[in-house]
């Protein structure tokens, strides 16, 4: 990344998005910590994230925007939820009472109550009013970091494409971060299927700033999604010594090659990824990308045969304490995997228990609402599966395989429920069944033709059932 130039209180205004703080530092600080949010880097250089908010709260206590960075990135983090965490809703009120008590600007006030939002769990409307914000501040960076995020936890992939396009003529190349806006373009494309195009920007991004880990991000997607598994495994050894340092994502891009390997059968290699980074980067960060990403991992690497020994044990630590945030079912899925997998049946209990009182009463929260279509179907084909009820798993999972994908993550993270079903499906006595494995593998070979994965499964099914 480029030397950062920080904005001050004019920068800002100047910029059409006048901060209201007469704290130049509290300006600057708060462009220090949305580069790094934008880059997904804790920058040394800045302080880290953690160290800009802190100093911003020490240069101007009442300064209504740096309150509303913080509480956004704890928000779209999604490690804590308001709902059960006193302090948190705490530090929410703090920012809505601030912004009762001084003048701000319209767009101040959009940006509080979009956050104000999201906190009551009703995620489709903030990112529309995040949206909004970018009709007449097209270059505001936050407003398009949280919107794309948003649209991302919601599965809404067309949204997330269409957010970034519209504002993309606004971005010129000597803008600042203008590549990032790119990745994060690429990325909407990738979604949406258009993965030559997604490919070509994603490269663009990465002419300017090779570290771009978002970029990076988008053409590991690429190959996958297009089954080019040597392309990816080259890419993948050519540019990590660009990423590994980038803190907040390096997981996650350890992650999808160790999917590139899983798909090619070579499990070691996965495995010895996982043992290197994956599991060592989630235990120290905690972070809830990293968490489900592990969770996703030994559960493929489980559906494949492997044994993955104490793994689950030390994972489930990790995902224990937030059996109760019920932020998003994308994440409960994948606490549910680390318990089943652990064998934690108490935890498991739990997590289904609570989910089945949420569903009975789930009031705005868009989450909560969706738990009886989705949430509850799909942990109980998790638990299924587990115990090896094949039957009941299709029965739960195909009505809703088209549905899957309001539960958010990306399409990559999502396979891990068709393998599910494809898997049962080939498992199950049903002669039915059977045919739905068939016609399942037929539909993955059209779309992701030469996957060593898919070819493997045909394999396995024809082995046990005839094909034809």
């Amino acid at each position: 990344m480029a030397p950062v130039c920080l904005r001050d209180c004019k920068a800002w205004q100047d910029a059409g998005m006048s901060l209201s703080t007469t704290s130049n530092e509290a300006c600057k600080l708060f462009d220090a910590t949305l580069h790094q949010y934008v880059t997904w880097t804790n920058d040394k250089t800045l302080g880290g994230i953690e160290g800009c908010l802190k100093k911003i709260k020490e240069a101007d206590p009442n300064f209504v925007m740096g309150h509303v960075i913080s509480n956004g990135l704890e928000l779209i983090g999604i490690g804590r939820s308001p709902i059960i965490d006193p302090e948190f809703r705490k530090e929410l009120n703090v920012m809505s009472d601030l912004a009762k008590t001084q003048p701000l600007s319209e767009w101040e006030e959009l940006h509080v109550a979009a956050l104000e939002t999201f906190a009551k769990g009703n995620l489709p409307k903030a990112a529309e009013m995040w949206d909004w914000i970018l009709l007449d501040h097209p270059l505001d960076l936050l407003a398009i970091k949280l919107a794309h995020d948003s649209y991302f936890y919601l599965g809404q992939q067309t949204q997330m494409r269409d957010s970034i396009s519209r504002i993309l003529p606004y971005w010129t190349a000597t803008t600042p971060l203008s590549s990032y806006v790119k990745g994060m373009y690429s990325f909407g494309l990738l979604e949406t299927n258009f993965y030559d195009q997604a490919l070509k920007v994603a490269s663009e991004a990465l002419t300017v700033d090779p570290k771009d880990s978002w970029s990076v991000h988008t053409i590991a997607h690429v190959y996958e999604m297009k089954a080019k598994i040597q392309e990816g495994l080259t890419f993948m050894e050519q540019t990590e010594s660009n990423w590994k340092e980038g803190d907040m994502l390096a997981c996650h891009v350890y992650w999808h090659w160790a999917l590139y390997f899983i798909e090619k059968g070579e499990y070691e290699a996965a495995l010895t990824l996982y043992d290197k980074y994956i599991a060592p980067m989630c235990l120290a960060s905690g972070s809830m990308l990293d968490i489900v990403d592990n969770s996703s991992l030994l559960h493929r690497l489980q559906m494949e045969g492997v044994d993955v020994g104490k793994r689950w044990d030390a994972l489930v630590g990790v995902t224990r304490k937030h059996t109760d945030d019920h932020v998003l079912i994308f994440n409960d899925l994948h606490f549910l995997m680390s318990s089943l997998g652990s064998g934690d049946r108490e935890m498991t209990e739990r997590l289904l228990r609570s989910l089945q009182e949420l569903s009975n009463s789930p009031g705005d929260h868009h989450e909560h609402s969706l738990i009886r279509e989705l949430g509850l179907p799909l942990s109980q084909a998790l638990v299924a599966f587990d115990s090896g009820n094949y039957d009941q798993v299709v029965a739960l999972l195909f009505p809703i395989r088209y549905k899957i994908v309001d539960i958010g993550g990306s399409n990559a993270q999502r396979d891990l429920f068709n393998q599910v079903l494809i898997r049962a499906a080939m498992n199950s006595k049903t002669k039915s069944h059977q045919h739905l494995a068939r016609s399942l593998l037929i539909e993955r070979d059209v779309l992701r033709p030469n996957s060593p994965l898919t070819e493997r499964l045909m394999r396995k099914a024809s082995a046990v059932h005839t094909l034809v």
